[in-house]
């Protein structure tokens, strides 16, 4: 499967409507909440069939050093293919290739287990979203 970059506002619509669908709706939230206003500033990885979105990732560089990777979500239909691997190895890539040194995420208790098997390090319990989802703040060092 390939990884598309997302290019205009259709590519944007069909990854906010897995980010709602997988990250949202499931606790309630509404439709808006599955994007920010830094969309058009940040890199969407995505990948798609019968144009859908069925896994994405995006990654927003924070600063000269520093990255960071959000909205990550597999539709769960595809779950356990290797789709999230493949757009987080991507989203690393894009990342280096703009010299960056170090990723950071904040990960669902429940994801703890797929970035700790891609090397990522457990930093500190970060927040908890919807009152219910403990998010970690995790980092990973780039080569």
């Amino acid at each position: 499967m390939i990884i598309k970059i997302a290019q205009n506002d259709d590519d944007l619509q069909k990854i906010f409507q897995l980010r709602y669908e997988v990250l949202r709706k499931p606790w309630n939230q509404p439709f808006e909440s599955s994007y920010d206003d830094k969309e058009k500033l940040s890199i969407n990885a995505f990948i798609e069939e019968n144009n859908q979105c069925i896994a994405c990732g995006r990654l927003e560089i924070l600063n000269e050093t520093t990255a960071q990777i959000r909205y990550m979500a597999v539709h769960p239909h595809y779950r356990g293919k290797g789709l999230g691997s493949k757009i987080l190895c991507k989203l690393e890539e894009l990342a280096r290739e703009k010299n960056v040194s170090k990723i950071i995420l904040h990960a669902r208790e429940n994801a703890l287990d797929f970035y700790l098997s891609h090397s990522y390090q457990i930093v500190k319990p970060s927040h908890i979203l919807f009152n219910s989802i403990q998010h970690y703040l995790m980092e990973k060092h780039l080569l």
